[in-house]
């Protein structure tokens, strides 16, 4: 019997780190339902290792890359530090030639932006999928086949768009993302538990992209002091610049923290061995989410039922097929939607005691252990 054609499918989703982790779910969903489907993703090179382990960009699928056939780095956070050097124009030229060359026949816009509305046009794929209202409005212009969302959260959104790719006869659900696996990360990580003695500990994530969703670092050495008394050591994950967040976090934790420093690959090996997530919205909160963690959202100007953990206590439409990680999600019913990227801790944010967390931290144990 003749086996359909295997279409060739671009995903478009340059970042960031939380925005790609929402996107693979519906990738994910794509390719369990379309296993021929050759399947390549167009990311900027800082995010590109939650999808391979692998340099280059055209390797087969394996453990270190799971998920995607192939990758194109497309460093447009570079090029727009200085847009008109001969480096920048050089660059941008050879991106266009590579991803027209692909052959791509379907290629989807999964941000919504200028920059990768055109990342997309660049393919010159003869279907190009985006939102019918997308995050820059001028965007959608680029596109030539436009859905409207029903979905709350991003990841349902996304699911949305994969779907209608390659409409099937039942309509794609949630399916928990692969994530690489890398034998020097798995190793590193086994060291540094070692190192701190640890058989149980939870990571904290006290930072954030922007002051007005970071809950203070104080607090989270509040919350490692009590997890200390349960028998959890706490490693503290912050990114670059926020070193001075990890050391507040130790300072008030009672000796039971410890800063670990680490890279996107090492992150997931230590979030894999991890039993308990807690932070705010941030892109390493939906890495453990999305590796089927227990985490605890603490949220203020954003909105957990779009941007939260994807749990029972988010989802929007039916339970999905596929298991979701448990979670607990604190927001004060005063904090309201602001992505302005103030400096200062969101004023609902700050209503939220160390002794609510600890509460749902207690309750959220004993669902897992039930």
């Amino acid at each position: 019997m003749n086996q359909p054609p295997s279409p060739r499918i671009l995903i478009v989703r340059l970042s960031a780190m939380g925005d790609v982790i929402h996107a693979m779910p519906a990738v994910t969903a794509l390719r369990a339902a379309h296993p021929r489907a050759y399947i390549a993703w167009a990311v900027e090179p800082a995010w590109a290792p939650l999808l391979s382990v692998h340099p280059g960009n055209f390797n087969p699928r394996d453990a270190g890359q799971p998920l995607v056939d192939a990758l194109h780095l497309v460093p447009f956070r570079k090029w727009a530090r200085s847009p008109l050097s001969p480096t920048t124009l050089r660059e941008v030229r050879a991106m266009r030639r590579e991803l027209a060359a692909a052959c791509y026949e379907i290629a989807v816009d999964m941000q919504g932006s200028l920059r990768s509305a055109w990342a997309m046009r660049w393919t010159r794929a003869p279907r190009r999928i985006g939102e019918d209202r997308p995050r820059e409005f001028l965007a959608r212009f680029l596109f030539n086949e436009r859905i409207t969302h029903r979905g709350t959260h991003v990841i349902e959104q996304d699911i949305e768009l994969a779907d209608a790719i390659l409409p099937g006869s039942r309509p794609l659900s949630y399916v928990p993302p692969p994530f690489p696996r890398d034998a020097s990360a798995d190793a590193e990580a086994a060291s540094q538990l070692a190192a701190h003695h640890a058989q149980r500990y939870a990571m904290l994530l006290p930072g954030a992209g922007w002051g007005s969703k970071r809950w203070p670092p104080e607090r989270y050495g509040t919350i490692a002091a009590s997890l200390g008394q349960r028998g959890f050591h706490s490693f503290i994950n912050v990114g670059p610049g926020e070193e001075h967040l990890g050391e507040a976090v130790v300072a008030a934790s009672q000796n039971s923290a410890s800063v670990v420093n680490s890279t996107i690959t090492q992150l997931i090996a230590l979030l894999r061995r991890c039993r308990l997530c807690i932070g705010g919205d941030t892109g390493p909160l939906h890495l453990a989410s999305a590796l089927q963690l227990p985490t605890v959202g603490i949220y203020g100007p954003t909105d957990p039922a779009r941007n939260g953990p994807y749990c029972p206590a988010t989802v929007s439409g039916s339970a999905p097929a596929a298991p979701i990680a448990p979670c607990r999600v604190l927001r004060h019913p005063e904090s309201r939607r602001d992505h302005a990227r103030h400096d200062a801790p969101e004023a609902g944010l700050l209503t939220i005691t160390p002794e609510e967390v600890l509460a749902a931290v207690d309750d959220l144990l004993r669902e897992v252990s039930a």
